[in-house]
């Protein structure tokens, strides 16, 4: 078989050129106001029901034990 000469250049593709990542900055007061208004709607009042339903969904059960009749 043929090996392959390590003068001549592969074809392949190029690696993808890594993401440039930009600094985004956001409003204290801004943020808090919207925090407030999501804990007010009843949405977010859903979420943490819904979260807690959950919850109980993947708790341990436990293993009741019934006692023998003598």
């Amino acid at each position: 078989m043929n090996e392959p000469d390590p003068s001549e250049p592969e074809d392949t593709p190029a690696a993808p050129k890594p993401a440039v990542l930009a600094e985004v900055r956001y409003s204290l007061p801004e943020m808090l106001a919207e925090i407030q208004a999501e804990k007010g709607s009843a949405s977010f009042a859903m979420e943490k029901l819904d979260q807690a339903e959950i919850g109980k969904l993947f708790k341990a059960k436990k293993s009741i034990r019934v006692k023998p009749k003598s």
